[in-house]
């Protein structure tokens, strides 16, 4: 009788489907069977693996207003669009202060402030577009950006003093 070591026969199956798994993978010409497939299935896959993930967008964001910092950080966050953005802060009173906010994604989002004496209302879009807007401290200020019907992606916003 002969023994065989349970590694050799493992290593073998494996090499074998691995090679199983590429023939099926390609017709006999070489070239790549997606077009056979159906639109449908095709797109989907397509979709979700060149989509970027939350994560990303986020991040991605977070750059965008890393680089145009205009002061001395003083609050930021990040949110979905879906969730919107509604902090409250206390801002010294009489002091200037710059919001920078950064939407990507689709849609657009609503900007607004609480007292409404803060700063006048915006308009954000989901375009990766910077939208910046002066500021002035009045103790507690609620800054709030609700996204518009259909609106998703990710909003990224920082308060610095200046």
């Amino acid at each position: 009788m002969t023994y065989v070591n349970p590694r050799v026969c493992l290593a073998g199956c494996a090499l074998a489907a691995s090679v199983l798994l590429l023939t099926s993978c390609t017709s006999d010409d070489g070239k790549d069977k997606a077009g056979a497939s159906s639109p449908s299935s095709a797109s989907s896959t397509s979709a979700t693996a060149t989509s970027p993930s939350e994560k990303e967008v986020a991040e991605q964001a977070q750059a965008a207003l890393a680089a145009v910092q205009s002061g001395k950080f003083f609050a930021s966050g990040t949110e979905r669009v879906t969730d919107g953005v509604h902090t409250e802060t206390i801002l010294s009173k009489g002091k200037s202060y710059k919001l920078n906010l950064v939407c990507i994604g689709t849609g657009s989002a609503q900007l607004s402030f609480t007292p409404a004496s803060t700063a006048s209302k915006a308009n954000v879009p989901c375009d990766q577009s910077l939208v910046q807007q002066r500021i002035t401290g009045h103790g507690s200020v609620r800054i709030n950006v609700d996204g518009a019907k259909g609106a998703t992606g990710v909003i990224a916003w920082q308060v610095d003093a200046v």
